[in-house]
């Protein structure tokens, strides 16, 4: 039976959150279940943006640096990656207060390359992931609870869409982004092709309203973590109090039977009824997936200039 830890969380002070990560780990058998000395282990946090940095748009550091600690005391090797819409992986980390635990904890940051893998649907088989994710030895997908004006709501699985380098993701929204249906079959398809070992969602202040980036912080007060990242997402939506069928990579798995029903979820602490929130903002209105040619041809121009113009300059100015 598949397992979700949910827990209670309030804090991202150190000792207490070092405590409540452990206590959520605990019902997987602990950090030394998942990696093993030598692993290469790839921490995939949500680095969406570099320009709202107060505003709970990305996983914190807190997170990643105790998680980071906690796989080097078992010997592993952790290292950051990520391909944000616009600028570096690098740079957004650093605009949201990553240097600190980057410097202290000699951790890499890897900007993604893109390579065809097999995946499970033959239509997505063109599809280029990361080279970084597919070959370390273990991924622990960092994702961030929030709303999305797009996808309703965005948690594990649209999470791994960053393995998805550079602009090929607004290229795929050009591609795939006519139809709903098959857009969440393709985010379904990533994340089940990148596998990762072990999903840790920063619920503790959540983004909601007109998320990813344009909505507010939301005190949410809760971890979750599971094997399984579609019945991470799938246990979460129930404390959100939202239907899997509004929300396009919750439809899509449990249409192709890769998530399990949710009296099939085995919660060896808290059920997602002790959590639930009654009141979460979901956005206004959505907008379309599909992006147009001429938006994509925005913002890959735009993502080229964050990324090599823009942070080259300031890091320049910074010396």
């Amino acid at each position: 039976m598949t397992i979700v830890s949910l827990i209670r969380a309030n804090s991202y002070e150190k000792a207490a959150l070092r405590q409540s990560i452990e206590t959520l780990l605990k019902p997987l058998g602990g950090m030394a279940a998942i990696v093993k000395p030598g692993n290469r282990v790839l921490l995939k946090p949500n680095l969406l943006t570099g320009s709202r940095p107060t505003k709970e748009c990305v996983t914190r550091p807190e997170i990643v640096s105790c998680v980071a600690e906690m796989v080097m005391e078992v010997g592993g090797k952790p290292f950051l990656g990520d391909s944000p819409a616009f600028g570096s992986a690098r740079g957004v980390a650093f605009a949201n207060g990553y240097q600190e635990i980057v410097e202290r904890l000699n951790l890499t940051i890897v900007e993604f390359h893109g390579k065809r893998y097999p995946t499970n649907a033959t239509e997505f088989n063109h599809l280029r992931l990361s080279k970084e994710a597919m070959e370390a030895d273990v991924v622990i997908n960092l994702p961030k609870v929030k709303s999305h004006v797009q996808l309703t709501v965005t948690m594990g699985v649209k999470n791994l869409f960053g393995c998805v380098p550079g602009k090929m993701k607004a290229w795929w929204h050009l591609e795939a982004g006519k139809d709903v249906n098959r857009f969440g079959e393709m985010l379904v398809e990533t994340a089940r092709a990148i596998s990762p070992n072990l999903t840790l969602v920063d619920g503790i202040i959540g983004h909601e309203g007109n998320g990813p980036s344009g909505g507010e912080p939301r005190l949410l007060g809760l971890l979750a973590a599971s094997e399984n990242v579609f019945a991470c997402d799938r246990a979460l939506l129930e404390i959100l109090n939202v239907s899997p069928e509004l929300v396009p990579t919750a439809a899509a798995s449990l249409r192709l039977g890769v998530c399990p029903e949710l009296a099939e979820i085995q919660f060896p602490l808290l059920k997602p009824v002790d959590l639930k929130i009654e009141d979460w903002k979901l956005p206004e209105a959505l907008v379309p997936i599909d992006f147009g040619m001429p938006r994509v041809l925005k913002s890959t121009f735009r993502h080229l200039y964050i990324r090599f113009i823009k942070e080259p300059i300031k890091l320049y100015a910074n010396r």
